[in-house]
């Protein structure tokens, strides 16, 4: 009789613990999911609530875990994969090769990040805020200003862009957030402040990216191409480099203001690339004048019937003796200065086809001036 009562209270106990469980589970289950919509994205609006009816929060919290929550559905994780051939059977294999951080840009699905994310990969994939992974296409890069898009065939109703601020009118010491997918973490966010303006940093291209962000906003590796945002919750920057002797995050992060993006992602997604006026010329590289001790874009070769063969400005040529003699070397277009070619291609973004511009140049120990009407890209 005492043995079938201890064995009655075992029973008992299991039982108790298991439906105990269960209506843990259920409650946990009823809290989760009564914060995700029918497409497994969080119901912002109910999750907030709840967030608000925390008495412990100040508000300064609130407004930052509502700025996360609005723009978290727009930051998107993306990989890179590369194709390989195996040496002894031939087939195709994919392998993961990196991977960065997005953001959604439109509703067409084009999707912005940094160019050194995608340029290594054969294929890119990107996934969503709802764990939906889409294939990509590069619809444009521009390896000078460290941008690319993608598109991705997804419904509208998964595409939320960010809305857009200005970089123009920012100050130091005002308040930033960065989100992004550091070394795989999905959507983190890291706050700071604008250390500093102005700064300017070297491309993939290695052609110099002038008044870019710094910020004490944590930027680690795979944050790279994650949106910069004010308090606000708009967009001011896209997060692409950090200085750092060890790789990782060591207090100084730099991010392309948004006001670059405004004209260059248009361009990249009609164009595929930024389409400059062109003076129809071949300037020697910042290596070589450098050398030469020169100071100023030498101008190796001129394109026939090109502006600047129209304008009479001469390339550098051989003589008939065999010796070299340097071309014409700008060295101020209008009232911005040209101290090394590089400097070219940022002076002639601030142009259209067609305008008439003043050259400075020197020519041997003259210094002349040229008035030239600037061709289409070519």
């Amino acid at each position: 009789m005492r043995d079938f009562l201890r064995v009655m209270l075992m029973i008992t106990v299991l039982f108790l613990g298991f439906w105990i469980g269960i209506s843990w589970k259920n409650s946990d289950a009823t809290f989760s999911n009564e914060n995700i919509d029918s497409t497994g994205v969080y119901n912002q609006e109910k999750l907030i609530n709840q967030q608000e009816k925390r008495t412990d929060l100040k508000q300064g919290e609130l407004e930052t875990i509502r700025l996360f929550e609005n723009a978290t559905t727009s930051v998107t994780f993306i990989t890179t994969i590369n194709r390989r051939v195996d040496y002894w059977t031939r087939n195709i294999y994919e392998i993961p090769s990196g991977t960065g951080s997005g953001f959604i840009w439109d509703k067409e699905g084009h999707i912005v990040t940094n160019y050194h994310v995608i340029k290594d990969g054969d294929l890119a994939q990107v996934t969503l805020s709802d764990r939906s992974t889409w294939d990509a296409t590069v619809v444009g890069v521009a390896p000078e200003k460290d941008l690319a898009v993608l598109k991705i065939e997804a419904p509208k109703e998964l595409m939320k862009p960010l809305p857009v601020g200005a970089s123009n009118n920012l100050l130091v010491g005002q308040s930033v957030y960065a989100i992004g997918n550091p070394f795989g973490l999905d959507q983190t966010l890291t706050t700071g402040i604008i250390s500093a303006l102005g700064r300017e940093i070297k491309s993939v291209a290695g052609i110099p990216i002038k008044d870019v962000i710094q910020t004490d906003a944590a930027i680690n590796p795979g944050n790279s191409g994650g949106p910069l945002l004010d308090s606000s919750g708009k967009l001011i920057g896209v997060n692409t480099a950090i200085y750092s002797p060890s790789g990782a995050y060591a207090g100084i992060g730099f991010s392309i203001p948004v006001d670059v993006l405004v004209w260059v992602i248009p361009e990249l997604i009609q164009y595929g690339k930024i389409k400059r006026p062109s003076l129809g010329v071949e300037f020697a590289t910042t290596q070589q004048t450098a050398r030469l001790g020169i100071e100023g874009a030498l101008i190796l070769s001129v394109a026939e019937n090109g502006a600047a063969e129209k304008a009479g400005i001469r390339p550098t040529f051989r003589n008939r003796y065999g010796r070299i003699e340097l071309g014409d070397i700008i060295i101020g277009i209008d009232d911005h200065t040209v101290s090394t070619p590089s400097d070219m291609v940022l002076i002639l973004e601030k142009y259209q086809p067609g305008q008439k511009v003043n050259v400075k140049i020197k020519r041997g120990d003259e210094t002349l001036q040229l008035s030239l009407t600037l061709d289409q890209p070519r």
